[in-house]
């Protein structure tokens, strides 16, 4: 294993669940960057801070997920017993070909350009009404109240969720990022999610039931008559990816929409650009993304010997952390102060969707999301002001990266 290149005071050169890590984890990316590239961190995972070698690790063909291997190798021969993880190893996320090749081939077809964008109306209404019933109070939680609400209520649409029982989603917990992180879980931890992952399941359950029953034009339908036209998915299948995609397809929008208006905020002049030119918004959300994403990390296994990835031989089995936020920020690509706020910076092409096989299906409905509830939001309420724009309380995770409240009146 390589030497630990290590900071004079001791502390790890990457240790992304410190509280001054997830205040701001952009200081210590440039570090790695200029130290140790592809720094060995001490759970003995490579982590590649900079752009070219996170884009090679992401497109190229000798990486891939290999969960189950990846999770013996970090917590030993029993933990795919747990059903957390026995849940997410199905995943399309965690899959490698064929059988991401055939989940993901049953799922994209929601996702396409054209349904996208069909959906414009729709979450404008939805960010229409959530605004006219705040508007009149005076004061909001930007994450709980605004930007929490859109994305679940559209992926709510988009699966089939009966109004009647969106407010259980709605009211929702939003701890479930921890298992993600790239430091293991305890065994409380994995006791939690067990129990989480046991709630949804056995809602999604009832839900296969309902639209057995009652077929309707959504996704569940249309995952529930694969599974009958004997496309293979199997039941474990069928609730792991539900809950995937009810997952992803809120998640990162809310901390897109809750980091990238903060972002904002904190540059005046980047807000009153904006606001002069409602147009720039579309370029604003790529900058958003670049500048501080809501993902913040992924991985993959090495599925045979790399000679040389960024000077450092990566033998096979090993897994290899690519740091998204820190790539985005990478002056090798972004050569004009990464470290600063551009809503007209040209040519951004933020990695924060990941990229080759399991680039993000719901990238472009993330997009029109937070394009659309960013400049309504400004345009209804053009006197808002943060409450505390240079303390806010940050999410205790790393790889899902978002705040947790965001006061704001006007």
């Amino acid at each position: 294993m390589n030497e630990q290149v290590q900071p004079a005071s001791g502390e790890p050169l990457f240790n992304p669940l410190a509280p001054e890590f997830i205040r701001n984890p952009y200081p210590y990316y440039e570090r790695l960057r200029r130290l140790d590239p592809m720094h060995v961190n001490v759970h003995g995972a490579f982590v590649a801070s900079r752009h070219a070698e996170a884009c090679l690790v992401l497109r190229d063909k000798r990486f891939g997920k290999d969960f189950a291997e990846r999770s013996i190798r970090r917590y030993g021969p029993k933990i795919m017993d747990e059903p957390v993880f026995r849940s997410m190893s199905h995943w399309m996320l965690q899959q490698d070909p064929p059988d991401h090749t055939r989940l993901r081939g049953l799922v994209v077809k929601a996702f396409t350009a054209r349904r996208v964008e069909d959906m414009r109306p729709r979450i404008q209404h939805v960010v229409d009404e959530t605004l006219d019933r705040i508007i009149p109070q005076g004061k909001m939680d930007l994450i709980e109240d605004f930007a929490f609400r859109l994305p679940v209520t559209i992926i709510c649409d988009m699966l089939g969720i009966p109004e009647e029982h969106r407010e259980a989603f709605y009211n929702g917990s939003r701890d479930g990022g921890r298992i993600l992180e790239p430091v293991p879980l305890t065994p409380e931890e994995i006791k939690q999610g067990n129990a989480a992952n046991a709630m949804a399941a056995m809602y999604f359950h009832q839900l296969f039931e309902l639209r057995r029953k009652q077929p309707g034009d959504d996704l569940t339908t249309q995952l529930v008559q694969a599974e009958e036209d004997g496309q293979k998915l199997t039941n474990e299948e069928l609730t792991g990816n539900i809950i995937l995609l009810f997952g992803a397809g809120h998640e990162t929008t809310v901390n897109l929409i809750g980091n990238g208006l903060l972002a904002l905020f904190r540059n005046p002049d980047q807000l009153a650009l904006l606001k002069a030119n409602p147009g720039l918004i579309t370029n604003a959300i790529e900058e958003f993304l670049r500048y501080d994403s809501s993902v913040q990390l992924t991985g993959r296994v090495a599925l045979e010997d790399i000679d040389d990835l960024g000077g450092k031989r990566i033998p096979k089995g090993e897994s290899v952390l690519c740091l998204l936020g820190s790539a985005n920020h990478d002056e090798a690509v972004y050569p004009d102060h990464p470290e600063r706020l551009d809503i007209r910076r040209p040519n951004v092409k933020p990695l924060s969707f990941g990229g080759g096989i399991h680039f993000c299906l719901g990238a472009q409905l993330a997009r029109i999301e937070a394009e659309i509830a960013i400049s309504t939001l400004l345009r209804r309420i053009p006197d808002l002001r943060l409450d505390d724009a240079e303390n806010p309380e940050w999410r205790p995770t790393f790889v899902l990266r978002g705040l947790k409240r965001l006061p704001a009146s006007w």
